[in-house]
């Protein structure tokens, strides 16, 4: 009986549809050669954008600029490997970057071991908070963080990384921590400390990206623009000996072995931290591939990527890399390359670990102004102008949920942004869902056969009033529909008998139920009834399950308004109908 059992579980296992976890064979052997050669290409592109925006998402997440390299390298591998999407391309990322270094700045020293621990730390926690999500097939929990939130989280972090890089592109000497207020206020106060040359770098390293963005799209503008201001702070050092300060250079090796503190100590203070980046950096990973799979063809699968996303974080805090996601940019590139499989990804960290090996001690000659000109550049890009106005002019409540992540975010915490603006939109989706649309229907003469309508001026029935409700009777919605019925009993006594129209209605609870029974019990007190039209089968089956046919008398549910007309009509008080002059239904005539 054991040996059976055993086997019988062995066999069970084997049953098991394990694809999830190992998507690679989905796609792996329908790679061909011509594939391969594409991917090659895209990855040669994909390595060298990363060289650049590495090191400056590393400085905005205050980070020695290595760990910006580091952090496109094994995670990028990993997410590739273990994700689902085809084009989709892990690595540090500006928004990440910043809730990094708000979330750090106030525990350690930026650039401190302390501080690369506690990142790594971070990095650590978001890595199992989505690997969890993705066991738990929580795909659709991105789906609750609106778009609003999003557009105006990224605003406000464009405009935190401006403001942070303001002491490198001036050369000024000052605390960049602190929220937007705090960091204005030392510009202010050291604004007679502005490094000419530093800022004529940093002037001339923004005009050239913008130029090359502009003019020359093909271009890679951030490599051009670097190089175009390290060699310009190198002859003004040289000719004229303005003192600019450059990032140093890079340790020309491999992603060494680290390993992240979890102490519960470490575990407790970055724990809200941590919840934040990962809801945000799942976000931004879903919706990512999301878009570029629509513009391929194919379809992605959410908890997979979770999957993914988690792996690639938790090998990353091993490897040296901080919190990777879904980038953009480097995404974008990658498709528009001519990428075909995830092999792109893939070849694209190993070259970025080759092209390491070989420019790393280069960037000792890489102005820190030239970085700050590049990091205006990201930000300015960063604000959807176009999405920010669209929101502005469609919707009162979305521009709500839009402004209060993006001021929570320039003057609060930013992960406390995230959380304000999830937190809104959940309360205004609550709240109109808690208001379901209510509508007073009558037969319109002046429509074919007097179909149904909802105009005003319809004449209604003296005794029976006909309603439609668009939405679900649930807990949060049976005050707005209590509400309703009791201002129409109180403005209209002498319609006694109300015909719910109940197919826009999907679903309803046990208090909704009750909200039911007890309009149906009032209503035959006051010797009129209430019965339900085109109940759906979902609701049927809610009302049967908390017993509220039982109260509410099956025989007043109809299927079609015709069929409710005549039964209703049967009920009516035939001396008010026979001084009626409205005669709306054809029964009415016909009496």
């Amino acid at each position: 009986m054991a040996q059976s059992a055993v086997a019988a579980s062995a066999q069970g296992l084997r049953n098991l549809d394990w694809s999830w976890t190992t998507p690679y064979k989905q796609w792996l052997p329908h790679v061909k050669p011509t594939d391969v050669r594409a991917d090659l290409v895209a990855a040669l592109t994909g390595a060298v954008v990363v060289l650049p925006q590495g090191v400056a998402f590393a400085t905005i997440a205050g980070m020695p600029p290595e760990y910006g390299l580091y952090a496109g390298m094994v995670p990028a591998i990993i997410a590739a490997w273990f994700g689902s999407s085809r084009h989709l391309v892990s690595g540090p990322t500006t928004a990440a970057s910043v809730v990094l270094f708000s979330a750090l700045s106030a525990l350690a020293l930026p650039g401190s071991p302390d501080y690369v621990m506690l990142a790594l730390t971070l990095t650590f926690m978001v890595g199992m908070m989505e690997l969890l999500l993705g066991f738990a097939r929580m795909g659709a929990l991105v789906n609750f963080i609106s778009h609003s939130v999003v557009v105006g989280f990224t605003a406000g972090a464009a405009v935190l990384i401006a403001a942070k890089q303001l002491k490198h592109f001036f050369g000024i000497s000052m605390d960049s921590n602190g929220n937007l207020h705090d960091i204005l206020w030392q510009f202010l106060r050291h604004l007679l400390e502005i490094n000419p040359g530093a800022t004529t770098v940093a002037a001339v390293t923004l005009a050239v990206g913008i130029a090359c963005r502009r003019w020359f799209p093909k271009i890679p503008y951030m490599i051009v623009a670097m190089l175009v201001g390290s060699v310009l702070a190198l002859g003004l050092s040289e000719w004229l000996g303005a003192g600019i300060a450059t990032v140093g250079a890079l340790p020309a090796a491999l992603p060494p072995l680290s390993a992240p503190s979890l102490t519960l100590e470490h575990i407790r203070q970055l724990a809200p931290s941590a919840l934040a980046v990962t809801l945000f950096a799942l976000t931004e990973a879903v919706s990512i591939g999301r878009s570029l799979a629509a513009r391929g063809g194919y379809r992605i699968d959410g908890n997979q990527e979770f999957i993914g996303q988690g792996l690639s974080n938790i090998a990353g805090s091993f490897f040296s890399g901080y919190v990777a996601t879904g980038s953009f940019n480097r995404s974008a590139v990658n498709y528009d390359a001519g990428a075909r499989t995830p092999l792109a990804s893939i070849f694209a960290a190993f070259l970025l670990m080759a092209i390491v090996l070989l420019v790393a001690p280069y960037a000792s000659y890489l102005p820190k102004a030239a970085m700050a000109g590049i990091l205006f550049l990201v930000a300015w890009n960063l604000i959807d102008f176009k999405e920010i106005k669209h929101i502005l002019h469609s919707s009162k409540r979305e521009t709500g949920v839009l402004a209060v992540t993006f001021f929570s975010a320039i003057f609060l915490e930013l992960e406390f942004a995230i959380f304000a603006g999830v937190l809104l939109s959940l309360v205004l989706y609550l709240d109109r869902t808690s208001k379901p649309r209510i509508v007073s229907l009558a037969p319109d003469p002046r429509l074919p056969n007097h179909a149904f309508s909802s105009s005003p001026d319809v004449a209604q029935c003296p005794q029976l009033r006909f309603l439609r409700i668009d939405g679900s009777l649930f807990f949060g919605s049976v005050a707005h529909v209590e509400q309703f019925f009791d201002r129409l009993r109180a403005e209209h006594p002498q319609q006694k008998h109300l015909a719910l129209i109940a197919n826009g209605i999907n679903f309803v609870d046990l208090q909704g139920g009750q909200t039911l029974v007890q309009e149906t019990v009032r209503r035959f007190a006051n010797g009129g009834g209430m019965y339900l039209i085109n109940v759906k089968q979902g609701l049927w089956e809610e009302m049967e399950r908390c017993g509220c046919w039982e109260a509410t008398d099956g025989r007043n549910v109809f299927q079609a308004k015709t069929a409710a007309i005549r039964g209703i009509y049967q009920k009516l008080d035939k001396s008010i109908c026979a001084s009626c002059d409205k005669r709306i239904f054809k029964e009415c005539k016909g009496g």
